[in-house]
């Protein structure tokens, strides 16, 4: 971590060799440097825990006890965690960001602070939250006003207008923010807005991209590590992203073969396969985090996220193992709606980096992201003779319409349509 890799430079500024570097003044003396410069308690702890490993491992000494630094460390971690959260004098059945508006930035516009708080009340995903508020901060803009009550359907018509002919947005974008400011009337302002006149951009006919078979088998190579569970199951179980990124230890059950999709597309609960071949990587990877969340827990932290008011209706729910997140950040962050110190799930940019990192090494040429896996999920049940309703019930779409767009991408071998310039036998 970057406040460990400092710890030499005070090694040096002492004028001590790095065999005898690690004594309990010097160790001292650095955390507080950090604590000087407002590192937190929590990454103050993160270095003296880096500090104690090099000391045993590389030193392979045990001249400075730890215990009574990370005990101090500890229980600063705990209190500022409560106190950026604003838990130190309130009820402490209420938490922040899991059931009520927790921390909101009180420096931007009051209509975004009653948006964000709007949002929170009815339990929607931090990412749908940014996406909104992004849309209403650019409606403000081009109206330079955020008094949005003093306007309505012509104002609206015409920033549509203007981001679809000026902006050239895509008719997705466009649509996305249409339904952001109906939110805000609707759910905030309480208005029920009527037509509204626009020029819609135009919208292209969709074709998802496909990996073939081959490709599958081409590509799965060059993934490794936990990145290599991650891909199985977003291809043997037709998952989004998202949805496995956000996998709670408790949501797969080798023995009946099924995950639950928690919280998806649309904020539904659905049932998908787990893939058998997955088992021995995914049994693997539990293991991992058992031990890290023990580790967490001997800190003084543990906690994970709960969904909505469960974390006030069990408290001690957000330290058991089974709400860990199968692929868990690693390092600890804070949560940026509570203020409180927890372990993550995986960022969203690292499948996604990992992945082009595989492609690249393979001859698919393909423009093939992570969502590729879900079509070609899809895509190949189709083929392999599943049924429609079937596949549409794992995707979770809402309209088999959605799942229909798959048999248009579909190997059909049964077809046997000639090329013209086959039959003539050009080459």
């Amino acid at each position: 971590m970057k406040a460990y890799a400092e710890f030499p430079s005070v090694v040096s500024a002492r004028g001590m060799s790095s065999e005898h570097c690690v004594t309990r003044e010097l160790v001292i003396e650095f955390l507080q440097s950090l604590r000087d410069r407002k590192i937190e308690a929590w990454r103050r702890l993160q270095a003296a825990r880096a500090i104690e490993i090099y000391q045993g491992t590389v030193l392979q000494t045990s001249e400075v006890d730890f215990r009574p630094i990370r005990q101090t460390l500890q229980r600063l971690a705990r209190i500022e965690s409560n106190a950026s959260s604003g838990m130190g004098d309130h009820d402490p059945n209420l938490v922040p960001g899991e059931g009520n508006d927790g921390l909101i930035d009180q420096d931007e516009p009051e209509c975004i602070q009653r948006l964000r708080s709007t949002m929170r009340r009815l339990h929607h995903p931090k990412s749908t939250e940014d996406t909104y508020v992004g849309q209403v901060k650019k409606f403000i803009r081009h109206l330079d006003d955020d008094r949005l009550e003093r306007y309505g359907e012509p104002e609206i018509g015409d920033f549509l207008t203007d981001i679809a002919i000026e902006g050239n947005v895509a008719a997705g974008t466009q649509n996305q923010a249409l339904c952001a400011i109906l939110y805000f009337y609707e759910k905030v302002l309480g208005r029920n807005l009527h037509f509204i006149n626009s020029v819609r951009a135009k919208a292209s006919e969709y074709r998802p991209v496909v990996l073939t078979k081959s490709e599958i088998a081409e590509l799965f190579p060059f993934v490794s590590g936990v990145y290599r569970l991650m891909f199985l199951l977003m291809y043997g179980g037709g998952l989004r992203h998202r949805e496995c990124r956000k996998l709670r230890v408790k949501d797969l059950c080798i023995e009946s073969g099924q995950i639950l999709v928690r919280d998806g597309k649309g904020m539904k609960d659905r049932v998908t396969v787990l893939p058998k071949n997955a088992t021995s990587l995914l049994q693997q990877q539990i293991a991992n985090v058992r031990a890290q969340h023990q580790c967490d827990l001997s800190d003084g932290f543990g906690e994970v996220y709960m969904p909505y008011a469960l974390a006030r209706k069990y408290p001690s729910a957000q330290r058991d193992l089974g709400w860990q997140y199968l692929f868990p950040s690693v390092k600890l962050s804070r949560d940026p709606r509570s203020g409180r110190t927890r372990r993550h799930h995986l960022n969203e940019k690292t499948f996604p980096t990992r992945f082009k990192a595989a492609l690249v090494r393979t001859e698919i040429v393909k423009n093939a992201v992570p969502h590729t896996l879900r079509h070609s999920f899809a895509t190949h049940m189709l083929e392999d003779g599943a049924d429609i309703r079937t596949v549409q019930e794992l995707l979770g779409h809402k309209d088999v319409k959605t799942t229909m767009i798959y048999t248009h991408v579909m190997n059909r071998p049964g077809l046997a349509v000639t090329s013209p310039s086959d039959a003539l036998g050009l080459v």
